[in-house]
Formats: structure tokens, C-alpha cells, sequence
């Protein structure tokens, strides 16, 4: 059974929001959705929305030298980000892999499951792949399990610190 997400401007309902994509967000619309539905699959399912039009943001952690760097990855959700080969070579790192999801939540100041691009720390990468950089729209995650945000993928491509780049291999 698919549900109707009811899209709204997301200034308009602050309280679908994490506190730091609150701040930041300007042009993007916000629907209200299930909590226990805010992994890709099981939205898409319930709420009709094809995997094509989905954007997962990845939190990467990149070591070289004793030092750690973070970085954002989105992606399509059909897609899976190639951390150990493109991302690695791009950020100069010896060594990177997903960042622990408390470290993740801790870092980003949002919920695991709805971490976005939007709002994280100003000196943090955000690698956007080539296909969500060219959708029109993409459904991705707000800071929060229960709301999804829908911006253009030049939003996307546009933000501070942004990097357009093939991320799957």
C-alpha cells in the first residue's frame, strides 16, 4: 500500500528538522513520514517513490597521518559508494571507511537513518555523484527519521564544499 507524502516548504515546518539542517536549509520541501520507514527500501515501498529519485548521503572518515577528516558522499540509493577506491584517491587518504554511526550521529548532530548534506560542518567535503547531481528532484534525508526533504540536485551540487565527481564504480 503506498501512502501519499504531503510536501510542504520546509520553512514552514521547522519541527520536521534536525537543528542544524533547520539553519541551513533554504530551498527544499519537507514531508512528514513514518519513522520506522526512513530506511531507502522501505520508504520507496510505502510511499511510492522510485529508488531512481532517492539520494543516500554516506558519512565518510578518511585517515592519513594520524589525522581524520570526514566527508559527506550522496549518492543514488541504487547505488553504492566505492569509499575504498574513488572516494580514498580524492580525498588523499591512506585509509577510509564509513564512519561509525555514533560517531556519524555525533559529528553531524542528526539522526542516524536521515543524515543529509545539508547542515553539516563548513570545512566537511560533500562529494554528490554525477546522476544526483542531474535529477531534478531527490528525495533525501532531513536530520530526522520522521521527514524526508525533496531539492533539486543543483541544490545539491551548489552547497558549500560541494564536489561534483563519478562515486560508484
Amino acid at each position: 500500500m503506498n501512502e501519499k507524502l504531503v510536501w510542504v516548504r520546509a520553512s514552514d515546518r521547522p519541527d520536521l528538522l534536525a537543528d542544524p539542517v533547520r539553519q541551513a536549509v533554504q530551498e527544499a520541501e519537507v514531508a512528514e513520514i513514518d519513522p520506522e520507514l526512513a530506511d531507502t527500501a522501505a520508504f520507496c515501498e510505502r510511499y511510492g517513490v522510485a529508488l531512481e529519485a532517492s539520494a543516500n548521503c554516506v558519512i565518510v572518515a578518511a585517515k592519513r597521518g594520524g589525522e581524520t577528516r570526514y566527508a559527506a558522499c550522496m549518492v543514488l540509493a541504487t547505488m553504492r559508494v566505492d569509499v575504498n577506491g574513488i572516494v580514498r584517491k580524492h580525498l588523499d587518504a591512506r585509509k577510509a571507511s564509513f564512519a561509525p554511526m555514533d560517531q556519524a550521529v555525533e559529528l553531524t548532530g542528526m539522526e542516524y537513518g536521515g543524515i543529509t548534506p545539508i547542515g553539516l560542518p563548513d570545512d566537511w567535503p560533500i562529494l554528490v555523484d554525477v546522476n544526483v547531481a542531474a535529477l531534478d528532484w531527490a528525495v533525501i534525508g532531513s536530520g530526522v527519521r520522521r521527514s524526508k526533504l525533496a531539492v533539486s540536485g543543483a541544490t545539491l551540487a551548489g552547497l558549500k564544499g560541494a564536489e561534483v565527481l563519478a562515486l560508484a564504480n
